[in-house]
């Protein structure tokens, strides 16, 4: 078997959470595969299964852009290197252009190649380029989705915003009449669901019946395998077992929280409050979420380093 580096043990103490002695023997017994690892640890009852700690963080900004008549909405990611530029003015300025222009982008290559809409004299790809020039770092357009109901469908697309640009959600709800978009509870509902989203990290679908049959099998195959369980008989294996899935696919799923405004009530819930106000159905259709940075490992530098770095950069 191949030897289990120090790196590799590292990143499973970052992804899990578990200690330096459980990740390193987790590796062994999955021969260095760090998604075995990771299904063994929580198999075992040492690892968390929420990927909060996969989360390592970058410089940059999340931003949002939402068409005036909420038809159209965007959630962008541009990473810079440091803190520094991510809040300088021109930096900000950039960052909402290209969400704005995102609107009609299918892809962050498509988006490079448009006319910037402040000079169209120059593509963004080159202005971007005159921006590093001025700011002196690497800036990349990391990623971007755009939201707008589908022909035919009424709804509307709401976004939120979260601790100064390090946490974004973009929503869409759909109803059944254009009327609908109007009214206000349904308005606040799409802006609620979108805060929602931002305060649960941990969910991953909007409610249980979009959970693939296979994330529902390997959820199961955890719970099964969990030492705890080992000398149960098998009918109360199931039992218990069958109560830990449904409590973890409910962690999952965005309908099944408690709503963050009013805890009695669970976001399902809001929502067939505002339906009957409407007077017509209402559908959380989608949404996403971005942490500023996740799964890109910043590199380390010493405090001392940056500042003579940046020295040696004037």
């Amino acid at each position: 078997m191949a030897e289990i580096s120090a790196k590799l043990v590292q990143e499973l103490r970052q992804k899990t959470g578990a200690g330096m002695m459980d990740c390193k023997k987790a590796l062994k017994e999955t021969e260095g595969n760090i998604d075995e690892a990771i299904d063994w640890l929580r198999k075992k009852g040492i690892a968390k299964a929420d990927k909060a700690s996969d989360r390592i963080a970058a410089e940059g900004l999340v931003d949002t852009y939402i068409q005036p008549d909420g038809q159209v909405g965007v959630l962008i990611e541009v990473n810079c290197q440091t803190d520094f530029v991510a809040r300088n003015e021109a930096f900000k300025s950039l960052v909402k252009n290209l969400a704005r222009q995102a609107a009609t982008a299918d892809s962050v290559e498509s988006l490079l190649a448009q006319p910037y809409i402040q000079d169209t004299s120059v593509t963004l790809e080159q202005f971007i380029k005159q921006v590093i020039a001025t700011l002196g770092e690497n800036i990349q357009v990391r990623r971007f989705v755009n939201f707008s109901p589908a022909p035919g469908v009424s709804g509307i697309v709401d976004s939120y915003i979260h601790t100064g640009g390090r946490v974004g959600v973009l929503v869409e709800l759909n109803a059944q009449t254009q009327s609908a978009i109007g009214n206000e509870d349904f308005q606040s509902l799409a802006r609620n669901t979108a805060m929602q989203v931002a305060a649960c990290p941990n969910v991953e679908y909007v409610s249980i019946d979009q959970i693939p049959p296979e994330v529902v099998t390997k959820e199961k195959d955890i719970e099964m395998g969990k030492d705890d369980l080992g000398k149960k008989p098998e009918n109360i294996k199931e039992k218990i077992v069958q109560g830990r899935i449904d409590k973890r696919l409910k962690e999952m799923t965005l309908l099944d929280q408690p709503y963050i405004r009013d805890q009695s009530i669970s976001l399902e819930e809001l929502v067939k409050q505002v339906k009957s106000k409407v007077g017509e159905d209402i559908q959380v259709h989608r949404f996403v979420r971005y942490v500023l940075g996740e799964g890109i490992e910043k590199q380390e530098i010493s405090f001392a380093e940056e500042v003579a770095s940046q020295m040696g950069a004037k």
